[in-house]
């Protein structure tokens, strides 16, 4: 009797979720031959090794559909794409930027139309393949903005040649008059990393810790992550402030002895989603492949080359973090300021940011 019972469950229900299986096939199928009519999408974005190198060849490969890639500042690109509406011009299906451009420009200018309408495959769509139970969006509307990554940030770099790990385990430590004009960072009183590694100290350990660090400290400035990078790997400024994990993967393996420091005594580590958020233009020229691209880098295989190569933690349940520096990967039940949260982007970073440039330019 149970087995028939359930026989006559399955009768009832099988036709549902074949309907249901059989649409969005339908809806995928379709929207692949009109992007193959299209021939190609148009993404803007960082310039990113591991997208031109890997991601692109793959989708191509996979779905025979050309990538026309757009890399650059995401505010520069901002601002040329918006010269480019102005005069009609609507050349850029979707946007992988940071959450200051995104927040501050692409959103609230109605740059963008919703993401989350394109998302049609069920390894894309369902809330099980997500840390957050759905695919997740920053914007209020919870339908613009899609945010794939979320990694507890480091704090700063140390050249251990030069600065041992107990040397640096508070952030006090930074301001022992040891490292005065030892310590390198990008410029604090300039929009991008500089400001908001400033602002996160600001944030944390008030003005005054802020003041002794940039001013007291004296550390040396450049807007050159590479230079940055290479003053750190040689100990010509072994502790650096704003250095990128990313480009320092080459140099461990050539035996420079850079590490990240995570933890700092009186401060809490920050998570961002880093390498960028994901939105989609509207007005976009080539929809269906926009719809094709978005589906894809949303998915499992894009996202789990993305964190093996960038380093940063999904917010996929199915992506295998077991190469990333376990110190990335947020804690479950633990709290960490957002650096995407929309509030701090909106105003709670520029309102900081404008105050340290207030107390840099008197001192």
């Amino acid at each position: 009797m149970k087995k028939l019972i359930a026989l006559l469950v399955s009768m009832m229900f099988a036709p549902g979720v074949m309907a249901q299986s059989s649409d969005w096939k339908k809806t995928w199928d379709e929207a692949l031959a009109a992007a193959k009519k299209e021939g190609k999408v148009v993404v803007v974005g960082s310039p990113d090794p591991v997208m031109r190198g890997e991601i692109i060849p793959k989708f191509t490969q996979r779905y025979g559909i050309q990538v026309e890639y757009i890399a650059g500042s995401s505010s520069q690109i901002a601002g040329r794409v918006r010269t480019e509406r102005d005069s009609g011009i609507y050349s850029v299906d979707v946007y992988l930027a940071g959450a200051t451009t995104t927040v501050t420009t692409l959103y609230p200018q109605k740059m963008i139309d919703p993401v989350k309408p394109l998302l049609i495959l069920p390894e894309v769509a369902e809330g099980k393949n997500w840390k957050a139970g759905k695919p997740w969006f920053v914007d209020r509307d919870g339908q613009y903005i899609m945010m794939l990554f979320s990694s507890v940030d480091s704090l700063i770099f140390i050249n251990t040649d030069y600065v041992k790990p107990e040397e640096m385990k508070a952030a006090k430590d930074l301001l022992n008059p040891k490292w005065k004009g030892k310590i390198a960072s990008q410029d604090p009183a300039a929009t991008g990393s500089g400001n908001n590694s400033a602002v996160h100290f600001y944030s944390q350990l008030g003005s005054e810790f802020v003041k002794k660090l940039y001013i007291d400290q004296q550390p040396v400035i450049s807007r050159e992550r590479r230079q940055l990078t290479d003053w750190l790997a040689r100990g010509t400024y072994p502790i650096c402030l704003t250095c990128r994990a990313d480009d320092l993967k080459d140099l461990k393996k050539e035996g420079f002895k850079v590490e990240e420091v995570f933890e700092l005594e009186g401060m809490q580590s920050r998570i961002n989603s880093a390498p960028f958020l994901m939105t989609y233009a509207n007005k976009a020229p080539n929809p269906n492949a926009a719809r094709v691209f978005v589906n894809w880098m949303a998915g499992k295989e894009a996202l789990e080359i993305y964190s093996r190569n960038y380093g940063a933690a999904t917010l996929r349940t199915d992506v295998d973090e077991s190469f990333l520096d376990p110190r990335t990967v947020p804690k479950k039940g633990v709290t960490y300021p957002d650096d995407t949260d929309l509030n701090w982007v909106e105003k709670g970073r520029p309102e900081a940011g404008e105050k340290i440039r207030e107390l840099l330019k008197k001192s």
